[in-house]
């Protein structure tokens, strides 16, 4: 497919995060560009504001003429969008060109030098950082990332042809539409098994991405079943973070390399998920031939990620932080994070499960994890784009979870939980439509000031 000869991109599901920073980057190259969503974010809302139209009623008629024109529109769709989707059958119906987001990745990065970034938790972040080391180093890149980036409040970094930046998704197999030219794996955690059915397919979808580079060209956390470079904090690696310190809040440390140390990194995210998915970022520029100084003022300068560890509140007797962890393995780096930061302080978190099928898969992992926090509210398992489960609920969950200081709330009850608490740190969790009610949490802790 020549994208030379589309004018029109139309978007099933323009309102998710991946989606987003495509139909982003074909507006930013002149293609017009539309889509649909079933529910309005602030993402559709920032997207409506750059000129793009969107509605939200799975309806042929409001599609505009001009996407109708099967000769130059390209629809591309969401692996979320179900199959009865009447937009969808219409346009398949009617031999639209219509395409997977990965595949149109695939399609946009094959001819540039590409940074692929793969894992079950940590893509997100480690790709930002990489794209935010890269442009400030004033590589030509252009970085397609899925989440939004504080500091340039989009999810797409840079205007480059030459240099990509994308975020490798496991999810459908997805990342193995890509040609990476560059490559690393954050994680291999079992997730995603409504797709997969066992771990062991998972493994050897990651193990077929990572072979896509030659071993040289593929940068892996230390103990992943796969043969690449390592890197790791505080034990032996071929790119290692040691003698760390927390200095003004921020971290730092040294990083040692193969040929040397370099030393006083500095870094501002907390956690040492954030300072692994920093090393990573490190070391994938430095391969690429970036400048080491340019590196470590890079990483200084990155403000994080939204909804990732994202500070919302940060007073001397209130906090309030939001992330958008949706699995134990995540959820247990964010109390890590928290509890570095505020060892003697109350944290109260809420959290809203993503999916049925993830609930039940890790429910043991998820009571583990969130019986942690010093006090607990849960909310309803957000369905996405499933159907309930019989027997999969949050009192399920609850029920499972050894803290005796657990709730089980509506989201309408969350205010006022929080509103009537004592904690000193306030921790809203997930990946479903709490991140919608960020704002109002925000204004009614500001309230208790």
């Amino acid at each position: 497919m020549n994208l030379n000869q589309i004018h029109n991109v139309y978007f099933i599901g323009i309102g998710g995060i991946g989606m987003s920073a495509l139909a982003r980057y074909f507006q930013f190259i002149g293609k017009n560009v539309a889509g649909y969503d079933k529910t309005q974010t602030q993402l559709t809302a920032e997207l409506e504001e750059n000129g793009i139209k969107i509605h939200f009623e799975d309806d042929v008629n409001l599609i505009d003429d001009s996407f109708k024109n099967t000769e130059n529109t390209l629809v591309v769709i969401t692996p979320a969008v179900p199959k009865n989707h009447t937009e969808w059958n219409y346009f398949l119906a009617n031999n639209f060109t219509v395409k997977k987001r990965a595949e149109v990745l695939g399609i946009i990065t094959k001819d540039t030098f590409c940074f692929a970034v793969a894992g079950t938790h940590g893509k997100t972040t480690t790709s930002s950082i990489l794209g935010h080391v890269l442009y400030e180093s004033g590589v030509d890149v252009t970085a397609f990332l899925g989440g939004i980036v504080e500091g340039y409040n989009t999810n797409l970094i840079g205007s480059g042809k030459t240099v990509t930046v994308v975020e490798a998704d496991e999810f459908d197999r997805s990342f193995l539409h890509l040609h990476p030219d560059l490559s690393c794996v954050t994680s291999m955690d079992a997730d995603h098994l409504d797709i997969y059915g066992d771990v062991a397919a998972i493994e050897e979808s990651f193990r077929e991405f990572a072979h896509k580079v030659p071993a040289d060209n593929l940068f892996v956390i230390k103990g992943l079943p796969l043969e690449g470079n390592t890197i790791a904090v505080n034990v032996g690696a071929d790119y290692t973070a040691q003698n760390i310190r927390i200095e003004n809040g921020f971290y730092v440390f040294d990083v040692k390399t193969k040929e040397g140390v370099i030393e006083n990194v500095k870094f501002g995210l907390p956690g040492h998920h954030n300072l692994t998915n920093a090393l990573l970022a490190f070391a994938m520029a430095k391969s690429y031939g970036v400048e080491v100084e340019k590196i470590k003022s890079a990483l200084a300068s990155f403000k994080g990620v939204r909804r990732r560890f994202s500070f919302q509140i940060r007073e001397e007797n209130l906090v309030y932080i939001d992330d958008y962890a949706h699995h134990p393995t995540e959820i247990n780096a964010v109390h890590q994070a928290v509890r570095e930061l505020y060892p003697n302080k109350k944290i109260i978190a809420c959290f809203q499960p993503h999916l049925f099928s993830r609930t039940k898969d890790f429910i043991d992992g998820f009571a583990e994890s969130l019986a942690q926090f010093d006090e607990l509210l849960l909310l309803e398992i957000y369905p996405a784009r499933e159907l309930p489960m019989e027997g999969v609920n949050s009192s399920w969950l609850l029920s499972k979870i050894k803290n005796e200081n657990k709730r089980l709330i509506t989201k309408e009850e969350l205010l006022i939980s929080f509103k009537n608490s004592d904690a000193t740190v306030y921790v809203t969790i997930g990946a479903g439509d709490i991140g919608e009610m960020v704002k109002d949490v925000k204004k009614v802790l500001n309230e208790k000031v």
